[in-house]
């Protein structure tokens, strides 16, 4: 039975929208009523920390803004009218049409009149994506799918020695996605490497797209989201995937993903070691200079770990903090709402990182549970930390403890560029944990007072 959730950490599949405009020159077309493609981007990216339009999103975006005539009598004709004047106007690579509740209920084949569209030639793309079909994962994978299947098509496989398409985090859900996917591109070319990105500013777009059946594998970062992609290139294209199910965050994490990866990939171990060597050495050179700092300002620094996010993000941050950090983990509540099966998937995941992580691990969506949990267990607020959303934010102002930005929404800050994967990502993502003491809280005013004295 469905029930009403409050502070939810996604919207609907229509936010596969978003999915669209992380391609470069790819734009989305959205077969809706008026408001829907408004309101999804104002959450998915507005309230994703600021992220902008992009070349074809926000208020640029297509939309049929379909009313009661087109409940009445249909929508296709709208539709088919709205592409055709897409084609002609706007400058693109990939056109991908998406719907909203009111033309899927009504029962129009925005599938059909995309495909007609191909079939002339065009690069047009139909999907379903009604928000009572699904949330934004679900959305997210609906249209990746229907992009191989339509656009990608039947091709002859031309497999190229050491090609790579990368399968990771959702852009724009998550709102470190630019960097995330620009530091994995870094490492996997470091070792060797050619890799597709597929979205944000370190792809070469449609090109990228058209050349997915020639990689030698396809790669996922991610604990479930993006396995029933590469498990259908597997069938489509006959290609095989790594399923790496955690973000590498800090040393450990990394240098592990790199060498599995390499061994997967057949590299040279010696080149690989040799990246290793080198990106270690920086890493610990600058940990160091946080171990004093850290010293200095233990009795003030949060031990006590909560953390709110998707199953991508949460439990790779998780595992870095309490594994490579040594924080007590005390919350591991994971927004996005896989299925039972994904479930089960991430619960083995995370018991094979650490089994106090999956003590604690939680499966909810609904923000006000999370809080009532979170208010439930905490014992000293000025000794814990929350990683999570604004509400998080909220959440820590009230009880005065700390908080560092992590999943959406985030209407208070700006990120354009920032990562926490990597050894870099994870000395960024340790800067922002021990800058939150003086953020809020009595805590974080006596540290910066003591500092004056």
């Amino acid at each position: 039975m469905s029930q009403v959730i409050e502070q939810q950490r996604y919207t609907c599949a229509l936010a596969a929208q978003q999915t669209v405009a992380a391609i470069p020159k790819a734009h989305p077309i959205v077969h809706a009523g008026p408001g829907c493609a408004d309101k999804v981007w104002t959450f998915a990216a507005t309230s994703a920390a600021n992220q902008g339009e992009g070349y074809a999103g926000g208020n640029t975006i297509s939309c049929t803004n379909s009313g009661e005539t087109e409940v009445v009598f249909g929508g296709e004709k709208k539709l088919t009218n709205l592409v055709s004047s897409a084609l002609k106007v706007l400058d693109g690579d990939l056109y991908v049409v998406l719907t909203g509740c009111t033309s899927d209920i009504v029962g129009d084949d925005s599938i059909s009149v995309a495909k007609r569209f191909a079939k002339e030639g065009y690069p047009v793309v139909g999907t379903e994506t009604a928000g009572f079909k699904g949330n934004s994962y679900y959305g997210h994978n609906t249209v990746v799918n229907a992009i191989i299947e339509q656009f990608v098509g039947e091709r002859e496989v031309n497999t190229q020695k050491g090609l790579v398409n990368v399968f990771t985090v959702v852009p724009y859900q998550d709102p470190y996605w630019r960097g995330d996917l620009q530091e994995i591109k870094s490492l996997l070319e470091a070792i060797g490497l050619e890799v597709n990105i597929l979205y944000g500013t370190e792809s070469e777009g449609i090109k990228e797209w058209e050349n997915i059946p020639n990689a030698e594998f396809n790669l996922l970062v991610s604990p479930w989201v993006g396995l029933d992609t590469v498990k259908l290139l597997e069938r489509k294209y006959g290609t095989p995937y790594l399923h790496y199910p955690v973000l590498p965050i800090g040393a450990k994490e990394t240098s592990k993903f790199l060498r599995t990866v390499a061994q997967f990939a057949k590299l040279d171990q010696d080149k690989v070691e040799k990246v290793i060597k080198k990106e270690e050495k920086r890493y610990y050179e600058y940990f160091e200079g946080l171990i004093d700092y850290y010293s200095e300002n233990r009795q003030s620094i949060p031990t006590e770990l909560f953390t709110v996010a998707d199953s991508t993000y949460g439990v790779s941050v998780a595992n870095f903090l309490v594994n490579e950090f040594g924080v007590i983990p005390k919350g591991l509540y994971l927004t996005d709402n896989p299925t039972k099966a994904k479930q089960k998937l991430v619960k083995e995941i995370v018991a094979e990182k650490n089994e106090k992580l999956a003590d604690i691990l939680q499966f909810e969506p609904d923000g006000w549970n999370i809080q009532e949990d979170i208010k439930e267990k905490i014992r000293n607020p000025k000794r814990a930390i929350l990683f999570g959303s604004t509400w998080e934010k909220i959440l820590a102002q009230q009880l005065d403890a700390h908080y560092v930005y992590l999943s959406i929404p985030i209407v208070e800050s700006v990120i354009i560029n920032k990562s926490y994967v990597g050894y870099r990502g994870a000395l960024t993502l340790l800067e922002d944990y021990f800058a939150s003491i003086y953020r809020v809280g009595y805590h974080g005013r006596q540290v910066a007072t003591d500092r004056v004295v």
